[in-house]
């Protein structure tokens, strides 16, 4: 990091922080509880690693920005509760939206990810102590490597990848990133390219090895367990062709709901099961009001019959499992500028995948949509002929569901090479 960037970074660093100081502790929104949840985190951090840090045992600290990238570290952490049951676990997150779900992952220690200040990247490595450290995805915070390297503290990246747009590979992203890629003493890359753009972004060639992503495995074992939804699935279970439209925003909604009238006009058994990426009670009473307003039976997943029109999904939790009864899905985030949600969810149970337009950012998206598992669909038109065809046309639909299926199976095995990388930098046997 050149000086006057070094300069920038750490004053924006320090500036977040007083701002976590100040923030009005009834502040809502993602973006204000970003700050106020880091209130009083160096405390956190401090008395968890007084009272609760064994110093005999390796500690392994796995930090994951979000949900999305949560889901590739749970399978790593449970890996490690069941092999390497004397290693203590943190895992830190960096997203709000990712609190709930962090909680749960079964982490020794679990906290937000504090603002990258060198103070705080100092305080959180003194607290933890941690044998080794592993990012997943891409978020990686260049202070705390710099400060994790100099303690000879083990670094590793895991199920990276980079897209071919991203700014890491040039500009100031990449001034910013380049020394922390550089200093991993292991990469695991989805794939050859993301391989090839990670040693651009600045790691060392001889670091990285092509492992997968971890998501596919901890997805498929989900889809082969009994669903934790259990009794909502089997409510759901119909002989409806039904559509499951996971994550969306209105943008979203844009299309596929006008495109949804003329879907159902042509099929009347078609059932729409809509889950919205926010649950504002606002937005939700939108989606019941069109539904009414078209002479649609609407209903929430506990009030939902066979006979319901369209589902409103109006709890969190519940939508990976919903793919398990979908005909065909469509995936929310395509039609803006913030990226696609997760296709593999749907992937696992060998549904087709319909998405916007806007899906360049996503591995998952160009792999299915090469293989011909996924459809890229960018007006009310082609979504409302695309998705009879898919409702409709069972030869159309196995031929995709077969293409979906043969992606997730090239993926599968990530979970066990990643696991390798982490066994290694804690130096177990």
């Amino acid at each position: 990091m050149t000086p006057w960037l070094n300069v920038a970074y750490r004053t924006a660093a320090r500036a977040a922080e007083l701002v976590s100081l100040v923030a009005p502790a009834n502040s809502h929104g993602k973006v204000a509880r970003a700050f106020t949840a880091r209130r009083g985190i160096h405390r956190r951090y401090r008395a968890w690693g007084a009272e609760h840090r064994d110093i005999s045992r390796p500690l392994l600290w796995l930090h994951a920005a979000s949900v999305g990238e949560g889901l590739m570290a749970l399978p790593l952490l449970q890996g490690v509760r069941r092999a390497l049951p004397n290693v203590q676990i943190a895992y830190t997150f960096y997203s709000p939206s990712a609190e709930s779900t962090a909680r749960k992952m079964g982490a020794d220690f679990t906290d937000y990810l504090p603002f990258d200040s060198a103070t705080s990247a100092r305080i959180a490595l003194d607290a933890l102590d941690p044998t080794a450290i592993v990012f997943t995805k891409g978020d990686v915070w260049p202070v705390l490597v710099r400060e994790a390297a100099a303690q000879q503290i083990r670094l590793a990246l895991v199920s990276a990848s980079i897209a071919a747009s991203s700014q890491r590979t040039g500009g100031i992203g990449a001034m910013l990133t380049r020394d922390a890629y550089h200093a991993l003493d292991a990469i695991g890359a989805a794939s050859a390219a993301d391989a090839e753009r990670i040693v651009e972004a600045g790691a060392r060639a001889n670091r990285v090895r092509v492992t997968g992503d971890t998501r596919y495995d901890q997805a498929w074992a989900r889809a082969h367990t009994t669903p934790q939804n259990v009794a909502t699935v089997e409510d759901l279970t119909s002989s409806r062709p039904t559509l499951v439209a996971g994550s969306t925003w209105r943008s979203d909604e844009r299309v596929l709901l006008p495109a949804w009238l003329v879907v159902h006009a042509n099929n009347p058994a078609a059932r729409l099961i809509i889950a919205p990426h926010e649950l504002a009670s606002a937005h939700l009473e939108s989606l019941h009001q069109w539904a009414r307003t078209n002479a649609l039976s609407v209903a929430t997943l506990d009030t939902a019959t066979d006979d319901t029109d369209v589902v409103v999904v109006d709890r969190m939790g519940v939508l990976a499992d919903l793919y398990m009864v979908a005909t065909a899905a469509y995936v929310g985030g395509g039609f803006h500028s913030s990226g696609l949600h997760s296709l593999v969810e749907p992937a696992v149970f060998r549904v087709p995948v319909v998405v916007g337009p806007n899906h360049g950012g996503s591995r998952d998206a160009a792999m299915m949509l090469s293989a011909g598992g996924a459809i890229s669909v960018d007006s009310v038109d082609q979504m409302s002929r695309t998705l009879m065809r898919l409702l409709g046309d069972e030869r159309e639909r196995a031929d995709r569901s077969d293409a979906i299926g043969s992606v997730v199976a090239t993926e599968l095995g990530a979970v066990d090479r990643s696991f390798e990388i982490v066994r290694e930098l804690l130096r177990t046997v």
